[in-house]
Protein backbone atom coordinates (compact mmCIF):
# COMPACT_ATOMS: atom_id res chain seq x y z
CA UNK A 1 0.00 0.00 0.00
CA UNK A 2 2.78 2.47 0.81
CA UNK A 3 4.38 1.97 -2.63
CA UNK A 4 1.04 2.77 -4.20
CA UNK A 5 0.77 6.02 -2.21
CA UNK A 6 4.34 6.99 -3.10
CA UNK A 7 3.61 6.35 -6.77
CA UNK A 8 0.45 8.48 -6.57
CA UNK A 9 2.38 11.30 -4.89
CA UNK A 10 5.05 11.13 -7.58
CA UNK A 11 2.45 11.34 -10.36
CA UNK A 12 0.71 14.30 -8.71
CA UNK A 13 4.02 16.09 -8.08
CA UNK A 14 5.09 15.49 -11.69
CA UNK A 15 1.81 16.99 -12.90
CA UNK A 16 2.40 20.19 -10.92
CA UNK A 17 6.03 20.51 -12.04
CA UNK A 18 5.15 19.98 -15.72
CA UNK A 19 2.13 22.29 -15.61
CA UNK A 20 4.24 25.06 -14.06
CA UNK A 21 6.80 24.94 -16.87
CA UNK A 22 6.26 27.26 -19.84
CA UNK A 23 5.53 25.44 -23.05
CA UNK A 24 6.26 26.45 -26.60
CA UNK A 25 4.14 24.96 -29.33
CA UNK A 26 5.81 24.27 -32.66
CA UNK A 27 4.13 27.29 -34.26
CA UNK A 28 4.68 29.73 -31.36
CA UNK A 29 7.03 32.64 -31.88
CA UNK A 30 10.10 32.46 -29.67
CA UNK A 31 11.02 35.89 -28.30
CA UNK A 32 14.71 36.56 -27.65
CA UNK A 33 16.52 39.54 -26.19
CA UNK A 34 20.18 39.94 -27.16
CA UNK A 35 21.93 41.94 -24.41
CA UNK A 36 24.96 43.94 -25.52
CA UNK A 37 27.28 46.04 -23.38
CA UNK A 38 30.82 45.17 -24.50
CA UNK A 39 31.53 47.15 -27.68
CA UNK A 40 32.33 46.45 -31.32
CA UNK A 41 33.69 42.86 -31.08
CA UNK A 42 30.54 41.74 -29.24
CA UNK A 43 28.37 43.58 -31.79
CA UNK A 44 30.09 41.79 -34.66
CA UNK A 45 29.46 38.41 -33.00
CA UNK A 46 25.87 39.37 -32.24
CA UNK A 47 25.07 40.44 -35.80
CA UNK A 48 26.30 37.06 -37.06
CA UNK A 49 24.39 35.24 -34.31
CA UNK A 50 21.21 37.11 -35.16
CA UNK A 51 21.53 36.39 -38.89
CA UNK A 52 22.04 32.69 -38.10
CA UNK A 53 19.16 32.78 -35.61
CA UNK A 54 16.79 34.19 -38.21
CA UNK A 55 17.99 31.73 -40.86
CA UNK A 56 17.08 28.87 -38.51
CA UNK A 57 13.89 30.48 -37.19
CA UNK A 58 12.56 33.24 -39.50
CA UNK A 59 9.55 33.82 -37.23
CA UNK A 60 11.70 34.62 -34.16
CA UNK A 61 10.99 37.92 -32.41
CA UNK A 62 14.38 39.47 -31.63
CA UNK A 63 15.12 42.61 -29.64
CA UNK A 64 18.69 43.87 -29.22
CA UNK A 65 19.16 45.95 -26.07
CA UNK A 66 22.36 47.95 -25.70
CA UNK A 67 24.03 49.99 -22.98
CA UNK A 68 27.54 51.04 -22.08
CA UNK A 69 30.01 50.26 -24.85
CA UNK A 70 27.33 48.07 -26.42
CA UNK A 71 25.72 51.11 -28.04
CA UNK A 72 28.77 51.91 -30.17
CA UNK A 73 27.75 49.88 -33.23
CA UNK A 74 24.45 51.79 -33.34
CA UNK A 75 26.13 55.17 -33.55
CA UNK A 76 26.54 57.19 -36.74
CA UNK A 77 29.52 55.99 -38.80
CA UNK A 78 30.20 52.87 -36.69
CA UNK A 79 32.34 50.19 -38.34
CA UNK A 80 33.42 46.69 -37.39
CA UNK A 81 37.01 45.53 -36.88
CA UNK A 82 37.46 45.29 -40.66
CA UNK A 83 36.26 48.89 -41.15
CA UNK A 84 32.94 47.73 -42.67
CA UNK A 85 29.98 49.91 -41.67
CA UNK A 86 27.30 48.41 -39.46
CA UNK A 87 24.58 50.55 -41.06
CA UNK A 88 23.71 48.08 -43.84
CA UNK A 89 23.51 45.10 -41.48
CA UNK A 90 21.37 47.06 -39.02
CA UNK A 91 18.97 48.12 -41.79
CA UNK A 92 18.79 44.56 -43.15
CA UNK A 93 18.00 43.05 -39.74
CA UNK A 94 15.50 45.81 -38.95
CA UNK A 95 13.71 45.01 -42.24
CA UNK A 96 13.38 41.44 -40.93
CA UNK A 97 11.72 42.65 -37.73
CA UNK A 98 14.71 42.89 -35.40
CA UNK A 99 14.34 45.78 -32.96
CA UNK A 100 17.29 47.76 -31.61
CA UNK A 101 17.08 49.63 -28.31
CA UNK A 102 19.65 52.04 -26.88
CA UNK A 103 20.03 53.06 -23.24
CA UNK A 104 19.39 56.75 -22.64
CA UNK A 105 21.38 56.61 -19.38
CA UNK A 106 24.42 55.66 -21.48
CA UNK A 107 23.79 58.46 -23.96
CA UNK A 108 23.55 61.00 -21.14
CA UNK A 109 26.58 59.73 -19.20
CA UNK A 110 28.71 59.60 -22.37
CA UNK A 111 27.33 62.96 -23.60
CA UNK A 112 26.15 61.50 -26.92
CA UNK A 113 23.29 63.24 -28.67
CA UNK A 114 20.40 60.91 -29.52
CA UNK A 115 20.55 62.17 -33.11
CA UNK A 116 23.80 60.16 -33.51
CA UNK A 117 21.91 56.88 -32.95
CA UNK A 118 20.95 54.80 -36.00
CA UNK A 119 17.45 55.67 -37.17
CA UNK A 120 16.39 52.02 -36.78
CA UNK A 121 17.08 52.14 -33.04
CA UNK A 122 14.75 53.31 -30.31
CA UNK A 123 16.08 55.09 -27.22
CA UNK A 124 14.79 53.59 -23.95
CA UNK A 125 15.27 55.07 -20.46
CA UNK A 126 17.52 52.25 -19.17
CA UNK A 127 19.09 49.34 -21.02
CA UNK A 128 19.28 47.03 -18.01
CA UNK A 129 15.71 47.85 -17.00
CA UNK A 130 14.61 47.10 -20.58
CA UNK A 131 16.29 43.67 -20.49
CA UNK A 132 14.64 42.91 -17.14
CA UNK A 133 11.22 44.00 -18.41
CA UNK A 134 11.48 41.89 -21.56
CA UNK A 135 12.43 38.83 -19.52
CA UNK A 136 10.08 39.21 -16.56
CA UNK A 137 7.00 40.73 -18.14
CA UNK A 138 7.14 39.76 -21.80
CA UNK A 139 8.63 36.23 -21.69
CA UNK A 140 11.79 36.86 -23.69
CA UNK A 141 14.67 34.38 -23.61
CA UNK A 142 17.99 36.04 -22.67
CA UNK A 143 21.11 35.73 -24.84
CA UNK A 144 24.43 37.48 -24.41
CA UNK A 145 26.67 37.02 -27.47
Amino acid sequence: MSRFLLACKAVILSFFVVSAMPSVAADDVIKTVYHMSEGIPQASRAMNNIRNHLAADPKAKIVVVTHGLGIDFLLEGATNQMEQPFAGAIADLASKGVEFRVCNNTLVSRKIDASKVAMEAKVVPSGVAEVAKLQAREGFVYLRP
